[in-house]
């Protein structure tokens, strides 16, 4: 596989003032092929608890989603939202301290984030529109966009997508932060696979992978158990959604849109993707595609390639390849 230019970039903050609020820096990464043109970036929205690092831009025996579709000639491009990984972290200010009940980090500000990227993606390629792909609560956030910038999306995927439902009769306050260890996380690896079949994600893949998890929060292994520090609002938009208050209107979007799903993520069941295609009314293109063997973190197990494959076909128009 073509080896693709790497490069990190920190999109800048600013400072809060007496009449502009926070504005959190934000690391960047891009990966695209030395011949390519740049022309068709696709950008890449991360979910509720592990940054760009640990998502599309994590090798697996070398080879990173990110490889893949910078290899058939995309741009590719990634990036952490405020409190995850590279990005800057909530200032530690009393005058921005929050209660329990308000949790940072929901989906209108992390929207904000996106178009600010979005437009740092197409000002460095010069490209009129990026493609969008977004995994579980990042398809809050990034459908959120699309709905309010219909100019700037040309493609959306929506990876593992959270979506309307009318389960959770209560929500209770959140702390502004959270803390997720290596145990929970292997917990979500594990939870959705039947009884008796092998492991979808290999042992010596989530060793590696849950270092990469620790390293991205600098504190994680002063904390008991080692654990990672991350902002609360996407698990409150996830119960908001399942109250029946989804963060953004899907009708609104108008970019052509696919649904990718495993078919063993109880987050995104037969249901909940038949609620999002009827409720997807502003699409001329739509396409619901479930993957066989797959959980709802299926970007890191053993039908990661047919998630690839099937992302390739959906960003270039085509058919999915058998």
């Amino acid at each position: 596989m073509e080896a693709a230019c790497e490069r990190t970039m920190i999109l800048p903050g600013r400072a809060a003032t007496g009449t502009t609020g926070w504005q959190p820096a934000l690391l960047m990464r891009e990966q695209t092929l030395a011949a390519v043109d740049r022309a068709r970036p696709v950008l890449y929205v991360h979910g509720a608890t592990f940054p760009s690092a640990c998502s599309i831009m994590f090798r697996f025996d070398r080879v990173s989603w990110a490889d893949v579709l910078a290899c058939v000639g995309f741009s590719v491009w990634a990036f952490d939202f405020a409190g995850f990984g590279g990005s800057e972290a909530y200032p530690d200010d009393p005058q921005m301290a929050r209660p329990p009940g308000q949790p940072l980090g929901r989906a209108p500000e992390a929207a904000g984030q996106i178009e600010r990227v979005v437009r740092a993606v197409l000002a460095e390629t010069g490209a009129a529109r990026v493609s969008i792909i977004a995994h579980s609560w990042g398809t809050i956030a990034a459908g959120r966009f699309a709905a309010a910038h219909p100019d700037l999306v040309d493609r959306l995927v929506l990876f593992g997508p959270i979506v309307r439902r009318e389960t959770v009769r209560e929500t209770p306050p959140l702390d502004p932060l959270r803390l997720v260890t290596i145990a929970q996380q292997y917990q979500r690896f594990v939870e959705d696979v039947p009884a008796g079949h092998p492991p979808v994600l290999l042992d010596r893949h989530f060793r590696l992978w849950a270092e990469a998890y620790l390293a991205s929060d600098r504190h994680s292994a002063g904390r008991s158990p080692p654990s990672v520090r991350i902002p609360n609002g996407p698990a409150a938009d996830i119960m908001a959604a399942w109250s029946g208050r989804l963060g953004y209107d899907p009708g609104l979007i108008t970019a052509p849109t696919a649904i990718l799903r495993g078919e063993w993520d109880s987050l995104t069941t037969d249901a909940d993707a038949a609620w999002l295609m009827a409720a997807l009314t502003g699409t001329p293109e739509k396409r619901d595609i479930k993957i066989a063997r797959g959980t709802h973190l299926m970007h890191l197990e053993e039908s990661r390639g047919d998630l690839y494959r099937a992302t390739i076909a959906f960003l270039q128009g085509t058919e999915i390849a058998p």
